[in-house]
């Protein structure tokens, strides 16, 4: 875990500050996933661990949402020898489209980074509409501080507090503010 966290912080994935998050929210971390997804070393060696760990399951797809999903869905699944697919907004949900068809097949659901788990639960109910059979979840990076209604596995954890702008002790401390993300 100590090797990753420092690959994070090298690539200055991981971020130590005082962030405005795009919920709104204030957090003393942040996490610029972009800094991984465009370095394929990187990106390779994250998925190889998620491929290590799920190389003895029985996958057919590796589906990620859109947008960081897809990179990683596709390493993952070019390491398993598999196929890969990607879940998408649209008309307002998560679809998996395209012409993938997962009705029948295991799947690995895949994504970048967890916060609320929102694009997973989303994409675990599109797979679901598809009739894929779900096998495994797995992130590279899991920020969140919550329970969530499935299992999964994640190459690095880190429980991160966030602060409502009233509430955020960086602000009472005078720490300038950094939006990043997007930008």
């Amino acid at each position: 875990m100590r090797e990753i966290e420092k690959l994070l912080k090298d690539l200055k994935v991981l971020q130590e500050g005082h962030f405005l998050l795009n919920s709104g929210l204030h957090s003393q971390f942040y996490f610029e996933k972009f800094r991984i997804l465009e370095n394929p070393d990187a990106t390779t060696k994250l998925c190889n661990i998620i491929t290590d760990h799920f190389k003895r399951e029985s996958i057919d797809w590796v589906i990620g949402p859109t947008t960081g999903g897809v990179i990683i869905a596709f390493e993952v699944a070019r390491q398993l020898k598999v196929l890969a697919g990607f879940a998408e907004e649209r008309d307002d949900k998560r679809i998996v489209g395209r012409g993938f068809n997962v009705t029948g097949k295991k799947i690995l659901l895949v994504d970048d980074v967890m916060t609320t788990g929102k694009s997973l639960i989303e994409t675990i109910d599109a797979i679901k509409e598809k009739q894929g059979i779900l096998t495994g979840v797995a992130v590279l990076i899991d920020r969140s501080q919550q329970e969530l209604p499935f299992e999964y596995f994640a190459c690095f954890k880190k429980q991160v507090e966030n602060f409502s702008p009233a509430s955020c002790p960086l602000c009472k401390q005078n720490m300038p503010l950094n939006k990043l993300g997007g930008v």
